[in-house]
């Protein structure tokens, strides 16, 4: 089979079997239970597969990822480097992806959640794949600014921030602002506010705090607003996320809300 990913990155860890599956357009090397695949966006590659596995693939799309790094490690998210890897052993990586397959068998959201942004961070704390790229960046934010926009967003997520306020904060006009946002966050200024009112939101509803006054506190205009941002960026609405945060059964109902 041939396999080809032009719009995002695809990170593959076999479960079960696997020594029948073999990559024929390089190194002939087979698959095995344990083993890491890494294809980064626009990546191609050739497969024979003689026999039955198991595994797990996660793709995520490279702004996100860019937004990721950007975010968990402090940096410019033109320095992520992601090469291509195949049958590696990264066993902080294969933990995580075990645990993203259980979540997923058991239909637990949030756990499947949480796996997926560890992988991500065992991916970028691997010298293998995480290093900074040579070469000196021209462009984009100087890192003090960076960290001044990410302290003012964080701190004013209770109301909307405007694009001026943010090209004020980092002394920019407002066309610059977005333009070296994105260079340097891997995202726009408005999908990184949105994430963050998103994952302030996640941690609010731990709590017993009604989900309309959470909506209000994380910058939403009403709750049904805040549900429907909330769906669409991970596929459940608060009022379920809440029932599997809190530990309830994984056959619990996602009751919309």
């Amino acid at each position: 089979m041939h396999y080809e990913r032009p719009d995002g990155h695809t990170f593959s860890f076999y479960l079960h079997g696997g020594d029948g599956t073999r990559r024929v357009d390089g190194a002939p090397l087979c698959g095995r239970p344990g083993a890491l695949c890494i294809m980064p966006q626009g990546a191609s590659s050739e497969w024979e597969i003689t026999e039955r596995f198991e595994f797990v693939h996660l793709y995520i799309a490279d702004d996100e990822l860019c937004r990721l790094f950007s975010e968990t490690f402090d940096r410019d998210a033109r320095l992520m480097i992601l090469p291509e890897a195949t049958f590696d052993e990264a066993p902080a990586v294969a933990f995580a992806l075990s645990k993203l397959a259980t979540a997923l068998q058991s239909n637990h959201h949030v756990m499947a959640e949480e796996a997926s942004v560890s992988m991500a961070y065992q991916i970028f704390a691997d010298p293998r794949y995480g290093g900074q790229k040579q070469f000196t960046l021209r462009g984009g934010l100087a890192p003090q600014v960076r960290r001044r926009l990410f302290d003012y967003i964080e701190a004013e997520l209770h109301r909307q921030i405007s694009l001026r306020e943010l090209a004020c904060t980092a002394n920019l006009s407002e066309f610059h602002l977005q333009r070296m946002f994105k260079q340097s966050c891997g995202v726009s200024p408005h999908s990184f506010i949105l994430n963050r009112r998103i994952e302030k939101a996640r941690r609010m509803l731990a709590s017993a705090e009604p989900i309309a006054e959470i909506a209000a506190a994380c910058g939403f205009s009403h709750q049904s607003h805040l549900t429907r941002a909330f769906k669409t960026m991970t596929g459940i609405t608060p009022f379920a996320y809440r029932l599997l945060s809190n530990g309830n059964s994984a056959n619990t109902p996602w009751i919309g809300n």
